[in-house]
């Protein structure tokens, strides 16, 4: 199910990143009440009353500012307002109304798409009047909030939940695995998608962000089949945006809720950049199954350790995922292509694999012996019993005597000891220390 998404958009300073904070419930965003702090879109889920659905804080539109970082901090904010179903149009109640709100009312008036208005630092209700200014913006009513105290943030997001289109289930049966290919501007994937169909279902460019919109790709193979989910760039505007990789962060994240499993495409000429990491981590966060792909593998020059040594930069750049396969392939030369939907099949039962009770039990115990658990002040951690309480991603929950003896440390040593004993490779697990009482 693709979440809609929400951009919150307005000039620079007027508490966009707090609002952020104050939705998603974490400090996500950096804040300092200096204009132009928030460079890059930020992205988080978020949920109101039961509606789920992304949310993008972006950095201030300074429409006649000619600064290149202004521009780009413009330009960021147009690519939200493009992804967006609903836009939190936010203003500052305590400057008043400026030129710069009415250039953003006139440019988000443009995309057609619904706004709500919120009027910002309404800390006391003393200040609601400087909210009627802001009718001549020419949107529905004004709502006053204070994203620092919370005061109003509820009428805002129940206006917000109400311009959102209702979420619908893929069609997809269950048997159906869906499969993301992730990843920077022209690492490839199309081309990987075209070289899995055999034909040029989708199109391909040696220019970054040529896929405009996100495309399913059906196939069948000894019976199984699969759903190609190819994530989409963006259209090109002018050189500003060939600057610009983090567009493909929002793409990447819908992609994945949609899918089963998600491959990772690096791209093996131009090696692993910090983008990379950053939407291998969101597949991780959302507990899917994923391999790394890399692609391109005909063009690297190489002697009989080049993928070895490739290998170990992967462990090295993504340690969280030291579990995920790794698969050299060229879309161009079709190298070992055929080897991605086999993976897929096994990193997807892997993800969806019960262990029964008693063998996990066993497996623990075994653990717990070899490798006596933490203590501290005298009171060792025991582990009591182990069951598992969910699939995609295999959860289990360890019952213990007190849950804060159990340290990171040897929550990782379970967790490779669960991956020696059973075949988890390409999923994610969630292993969880809860008190035996509670």
């Amino acid at each position: 199910m693709a979440l809609p998404v929400v951009a919150i958009v307005g000039r620079a300073n007027v508490g966009k990143s707090t609002l952020f904070n104050r939705i998603v419930g974490e400090r996500i965003s950096i804040v300092e009440d200096i204009p132009g702090v928030t460079r890059d879109r930020l992205y988080a889920q978020a949920d109101w009353n039961g509606q789920n659905f992304l949310l993008i804080d972006t950095g201030g539109i300074e429409l006649a500012d000619a600064d290149e970082v202004a521009n780009l901090i413009r330009v960021q904010a147009e690519l939200a307002i493009d992804e967006a179903q609903v836009i939190i149009f936010l203003v500052d109640g305590r400057s008043g109304l400026t030129s710069s709100d009415h250039e953003v009312a006139r440019m988000l008036r443009k995309s057609g798409k619904p706004v709500v208005l919120g009027v910002n630092k309404i800390d006391h209700p003393n200040h609601l009047a400087a909210v009627y200014d802001f009718y001549e913006l020419g949107f529905d009513e004004p709502i006053g909030i204070s994203s620092e105290h919370g005061h109003g943030t509820g009428d805002l997001l129940d206006a917000v939940v109400r311009q959102l289109p209702r979420t619908d289930e893929d069609t997809y049966d269950e048997d159906v695995i869906k499969i993301a290919l992730i990843g920077r501007p022209n690492v490839g994937k199309s081309s990987l998608v075209n070289a899995l169909l055999g034909n040029q279902r989708v199109m391909v460019s040696p220019v970054a962000g040529t896929t405009r919109d996100a495309v399913d790709s059906p196939l069948e193979m000894d019976g199984q089949r699969f759903v190609l989910i190819d994530t989409a760039g963006i259209r090109r505007r002018g050189k500003v945006y060939e600057r610009i990789e983090k567009y493909s962060v929002l793409r990447a994240l819908r992609a994945i809720e949609r899918a089963d499993v998600v491959f990772v495409v690096l791209d093996g000429e131009s090696g692993i950049a910090e983008q990379d990491k950053k939407i291998a981590g969101y597949a991780v966060e959302a507990g899917r199954a994923v391999g790394i792909v890399v692609n391109k593998w005909d063009a690297v020059e190489k002697d009989d350790k080049t993928s070895q040594r490739f290998i170990e930069e992967i462990h090295e750049q993504f340690p969280f995922m030291r579990w995920a396969p790794i698969q050299f392939v060229s879309a161009i030369t079709g190298q070992r292509v055929h080897k991605i939907l086999p993976l897929a099949m096994e990193v997807a039962n892997n993800h969806a694999m019960r262990i029964s009770t008693s063998t996990l039990n066993t497996v623990i115990e075994e653990a717990t012996t070899s490798v006596t658990p933490p203590s501290d002040k005298g009171v060792r951690l025991r582990i009591y019993y182990a069951t598992q309480v969910g699939t995609k991603p295999p959860v289990f929950v360890l019952f213990v005597n007190r849950s804060e003896l159990m340290h990171f440390s040897y929550q990782r040593y379970i967790e490779n000891q669960l991956r020696k004993s059973f075949e988890l490779t390409g999923t994610p697990i969630r292993i969880v220390a809860r008190n035996r009482s509670s």
